[in-house]
């Protein structure tokens, strides 16, 4: 788990500051959350500040999934990357078919687990992603030349198309995609876990 590291006094910049030389890091590598609490008749406003840095973020999910890997039997390699509030978890190992599962689910477990151990970061909007040996990205491409491709048919034939059920980000893909049609429309039914998509030419 990451300790948050917490600054009160009266002006922000101040705090801040004070913070950067406690933690002797760039201010780039620092996340901070800022706190307002209302003043009082006779007193002037107070301000709390929590603060984490990259490389501690960094170092506790590379510990984590070091502990990971022993009680899974493997060796784990992590390469962790935080671009655009985003914490970029890439895992190899020396069997990412056990640590993929079927059909991503150990993966996604792994990344579930992981959002729930560090869910005091999403104070700061940084959001955890996990992907070994670029599984999920790779499935994510195919996903879109697939969509694009019945998107084509759609436009062929006239003739809507109901998708297999999908994760919510897998029909944000398929919404975004679809968006770029003029002549096309998307709309996701059905109820979790069973949710899907249909594409449809607008008429």
């Amino acid at each position: 788990m990451i300790t948050l590291h917490s600054y009160e006094g009266k002006n922000i910049e101040t705090l801040k500051e004070t913070c950067q030389n406690e933690l002797n890091q760039p201010i780039e590598k620092i996340y901070f959350k800022e706190k307002e609490e209302e003043a009082g008749l006779f007193k002037s406003k107070k301000y709390t500040l929590l603060a984490v840095t990259e490389e501690e973020i960094i170092t506790s999910i590379k510990e984590f999934i070091t502990e990971l890997g022993s009680k899974m039997n493997l060796d784990i390699k992590s390469e962790i990357k935080i671009q655009d509030n985003i914490i970029n978890i890439i895992l190899v190992s020396d069997n990412n078919n056990i640590l993929i599962g079927k059909d991503g689910k150990t993966m996604n477990s792994i990344q579930l687990l992981l959002r729930q151990m560090y869910g005091n970061l999403s104070e700061f909007n940084l959001k955890i992603t996990v992907d070994v040996s670029n599984y999920r990205a790779k499935k994510i491409k195919n996903l879109e030349r697939e969509i694009k491709n019945i998107c084509k048919e759609v436009l062929s034939t006239k003739v809507d198309v109901k998708l297999d059920p999908m994760n919510s980000y897998e029909r944000r893909i398929v919404h975004s995609i679809v968006s770029e049609y003029n002549d096309l429309a998307s709309v996701s039914e059905g109820e979790e876990p069973n949710r899907y998509t249909i594409i449809k030419y607008k008429d």
